[in-house]
């Protein structure tokens, strides 16, 4: 069925070709219309009849065989019909085959033959312009903003009334990511990263300070001034593995379609601390304190990540497995993050 198929492309690409008024593609040589069934039509272009007298011994197999095309091993791309005019180079006729689908693009025309099923043979037509290529591996940069939390030991949110509640707004998740995306098959992807990740916990209680006491982070309460904002902070570089499934790809819809993703991460801790923001009670303008306590903080931290896309909007969400801080240096806490992916 495939070879049948190019040979049409080919005889096909040869009328798109020569059959422009365009001097730059116009040939001034014989042509031998061969018409076959209902509405079937190949043309045949020959300079001379000793070409014509050995086309007539050929048959369908050896002509594609004569035609010594080159296959691109990592794109799964053939190249059949490329002219060269003052323009540049112009590719008539392009064929990707991927496991039991081949696509040939005949100038603005696509022919998609799916041979998934042995016994029905599907043969899909479109027109248009030329669909953007999935490339079998490609790097790219992404920024995460979302907001951070942490879940207690029975796996709930810490109260309001603890001193390390978390409020949302405020509690910034941000980071960088450089990512090396590689294709296994259509729509599935590995995808590795290697990034810096900020996690911000901004307190609900702003009266309570986290400071450096005897082997723990404690969590004190200011009633000598009036706290505006406290908060603690750490960075981490950290890299990840995800296994990527792209929908949209795996039905030829582009972005339109639904993506999901997941894999583990790790990372180590670059910097860690606690900030405070007050004004003194007999007033005057805002000060701030930072303190060392990213000490309690654990060095390491691992866990795994989500994805979930729709369109151009991609959503990321984070759990780490680990405590956020050291064993008996603060309380157990896991943190956990989501958001938006940019």
């Amino acid at each position: 069925m495939k070879k049948y198929l190019l040979l049409f492309c080919l005889l096909a690409s040869v009328q798109f070709a020569f059959g422009k008024t365009d001097a730059l593609y116009q040939a001034e040589k014989d042509t031998i219309l061969i018409e076959f069934g209902n509405s079937g039509k190949m043309v045949l272009i020959v300079d001379n009849k000793e070409d014509f007298e050995r086309l007539k011994k050929m048959n369908i197999n050896q002509i594609i065989q004569e035609l010594d095309l080159q296959m691109d091993e990592e794109t799964g791309e053939l190249v059949i019909v490329e002219v060269t005019g003052k323009s540049g180079s112009k590719e008539i006729v392009r064929v990707t085959e991927d496991w039991n689908k081949t696509e040939v693009t005949v100038g603005g025309l696509r022919v998609i033959v799916d041979e998934t099923d042995p016994v029905n043979t599907k043969v899909k037509i479109e027109t248009g312009g030329k669909k953007k290529s999935d490339p079998p591996f490609r790097t790219y940069f992404n920024l995460d903003l979302g907001i951070n939390n942490y879940l207690d030991g029975n796996g709930n949110f810490p109260g309001s009334s603890s001193p390390y509640a978390v409020r949302g707004w405020g509690s910034w998740n941000v980071g960088l990511n450089w990512m090396a995306s590689q294709r296994i098959s259509k729509g599935f992807h590995w995808d590795l990263g290697l990034g810096v990740q900020w996690y911000n916990f901004k307190f609900e209680n702003r009266d309570f300070q986290a400071v450096r006491g005897d082997g723990e982070i404690d969590f004190i309460q200011r009633t000598d001034v009036n706290g505006f904002k406290s908060k603690i902070s750490a960075s981490y570089l950290t890299a990840m593995s995800l296994f990527k499934l792209d929908f949209g790809k795996m039905n030829d819809q582009g972005r339109k379609g639904f993506r999901v993703a997941a894999g583990p991460y790790a990372g180590y801790r670059l910097g860690g601390r606690s900030k405070y923001v007050y004004r003194p009670l007999d007033g005057g303008g805002r000060r701030k304190e930072h303190l060392p306590t990213g000490i309690y903080l654990n060095n390491f931290r691992y866990g795994v990540r989500g994805e979930i896309g729709v369109g151009r909007f991609n959503f990321f969400g984070t759990y780490d497995l680990n405590k956020l801080f050291q064993n008996g240096a603060g309380p157990e806490l896991n943190p956990i993050a989501f958001g938006v992916i940019f």
